[in-house]
């Protein structure tokens, strides 16, 4: 399967991007802190779900489409950190959410998909 037409892959990618534009705004302190722990949990989103899709096997394909799910629950979680400390406003916080359930709603599906598959 191709991942990069994917639409759970492109909304995944426009996280990331979200993630970048909002954290270059964090403190300088922060960057070896939650900045980089939030910027690696938003890239293993969408490189979990391509690593998946390159497995041989439904069940290797679901493997890493929890992993990716996981990384957006701790991504999550980090944006109510960073909005509790002030580094985003709460206008990019919800615009964040937004795109974090977004990415939810559609890796469920796809991991529904697979599941039937097996």
């Amino acid at each position: 399967m191709e991942y990069s037409k994917l639409g759970v892959w492109l909304e995944a990618r426009k996280l990331v991007n979200l993630l970048y534009d909002s954290s270059k705004l964090f403190p300088k302190e922060e960057l070896f802190g939650l900045t980089n722990q939030m910027r690696r949990a938003a890239i293993s989103v969408p490189s979990n779900i391509a690593e998946g899709c390159g497995r041989q096997t439904s069940k290797d394909t679901i493997h890493f489409l929890h992993i990716s799910r996981g990384s957006l629950y701790e991504l999550e979680t980090q944006y109510y950190l960073a909005f509790d400390q002030k580094y985003i406003d709460e206008n990019n916080f919800n615009v964040a959410l937004e795109q974090i359930q977004t990415c939810k709603k559609l890796l469920n599906g796809f991991i529904n998909y697979y599941k039937k598959l097996i």
